[in-house]
């Protein structure tokens, strides 16, 4: 008689994950995300609501773990390393690059409708804001940071500059007119940001 292999948990709990992924960013994109539940999630992900808690602690731990799992996925997608800006040694170039993939993950309706959910409910929840914050945003304003310093040492920003400052002079205005949909978003745009952060509005 042969022998069954034994089962692949590994490949299993990896399956398991990726419904819980998909289903939790599924979820709270159609119903928001104070309807979102642990027991809804583990319905839709066809896993039992005990392996979501043997996992995450709290609904938003799955949520937060489930963007940064998505950033990672577009990312190796475009054939770039997660959470990295290139450094060609020109820096428009660089940040037009970064910000136009922002714009095709932010029109990614994978993407669109979870983001402005967790963003509305940042706004009136404390502790899911902080979190989303700490865990999401700030690792990747400090990518900008990091590119913008390492451009100041070669004289391509001058030393005084505040790198953290400096960065939500393109950042800031994409973020704002995505999430209250003043006007579209395109790469366009997102190179003329650039353009003006870094060489200003007065005549050339």
């Amino acid at each position: 008689m042969v022998k069954k292999p034994a089962p692949d948990t590994t490949r299993r709990s990896e399956k398991s994950r990726r419904a819980i992924y998909a289903a939790a960013l599924a979820l709270v994109g159609e119903v928001g995300y104070p309807k979102t539940t642990v027991e809804g999630i583990a319905a839709r992900a066809g896993v039992g609501k005990q392996t979501i808690y043997r996992w995450w602690g709290s609904k938003a731990d799955v949520l937060l773990e489930a963007f940064l799992d998505l950033g990672e996925q577009a990312a190796q997608a475009a054939g770039q390393e997660p959470y990295a800006i290139p450094d060609t040694g020109d820096l428009a170039a660089d940040l037009k690059a970064v910000l136009r993939a922002t714009v095709d993950e932010l029109l990614d309706p994978r993407f669109e409708a979870p983001a402005r959910a967790l963003a509305a409910e940042g706004l009136v929840n404390d502790q899911l804001g902080r979190e989303f914050v700490t865990k999401l945003l700030e690792p990747q304003l400090q990518l900008y940071v990091d590119r913008l310093r390492s451009a100041q040492d070669t004289g391509a920003v001058r030393p005084d500059a505040d790198p953290r400052i400096a960065l939500e002079l393109f950042v800031s205005p994409l973020t704002q007119r995505w999430l209250q949909r003043t006007a579209p978003v395109s790469h366009a745009y997102t190179d003329t940001l650039v353009d003006y952060a870094l060489y200003g509005l007065a005549p050339r």
